[in-house]
């Protein structure tokens, strides 16, 4: 029996985080750290200015192309790729700060529970949802990119660990849904003082799709929708 007393001391500091987080993580912050230091001109001379945008026609989601691809039914693979490209893509600075802020914290608690591979295949799947979305619903010019929508998806999944966290200790479960209501007004209010774009459309249904993916990734999740199938 191990001693209760020695166990902190073997304890990091800071509890570590899941593999697939952390490398998440670095592509988001290498790629943004890349077009910063091109655009000052540390490297890659001066055609380097324009990375960010020649990864934005090249990576970003276009609505245009994907209505090309349904009309036809030509579904060339690096246009596909643009499904899971454009969340690695980020406007600017702040963007990719928030973003990668957000990945840490929900990414390690999600990934914690579920385990690094399902909270990977959370984001990516929450995030093609949200270009799923944002093609369909919208007919707007402008691509999409930035990883909001699979953030949003860890946020939905965070929402049903919390949501069933609740109702096991019998408390309200309604606060499990406090976080998403939360950054909804924020966007609300960030909208009215200084306008808004239409990537809130893939922004929550990224948080749709991670929920409803959640209750089937979380743990136990798979083995209770099975047996719900063999019950009806």
């Amino acid at each position: 029996m191990s001693d209760p007393f020695a166990e902190p001391i073997n304890q990091p500091p800071i509890n570590p985080l899941p593999p697939v987080v952390a490398g998440l993580f670095l592509v988001v912050a290498g790629i943004e750290l890349a077009f910063q230091m091109g655009a000052r001109g540390f490297v890659g001379g001066p055609q380097a200015v324009g990375w960010r945008l020649d990864a934005i026609r090249s990576y970003g989601f276009s609505g245009d192309i994907f209505d090309w691809m349904l009309a036809n039914n030509i579904w060339p693979l690096g246009e596909v790729l643009r499904f899971v490209s454009y969340p690695f893509i980020q406007a600017n600075f702040s963007h990719a700060l928030f973003v990668g802020v957000m990945l840490l914290a929900l990414g390690k608690w999600v990934g914690e529970v579920m385990g690094g591979l399902r909270m990977l295949v959370l984001f990516l799947v929450s995030s093609v949802l949200g270009a799923l979305f944002y093609g369909l619903v919208l007919d707007d010019p402008i691509p999409l990119i930035g990883g909001f929508p699979g953030v949003y998806g860890l946020i939905g999944g965070f929402t049903l660990l919390l949501w069933r966290r609740l109702g096991e200790e019998g408390a309200p479960q309604v606060r499990a849904f406090f976080l998403i209501g939360g950054l909804l007004l924020l966007r609300l209010a960030f909208g009215l003082l200084f306008g808004t774009d239409n990537t809130w459309v893939a922004d929550f249904a990224g948080f749709g799709g991670g929920f409803a993916l959640s209750i089937l990734l979380a743990p136990g999740g798979w083995q209770a929708f099975l047996a719900r199938i063999r019950r009806s």
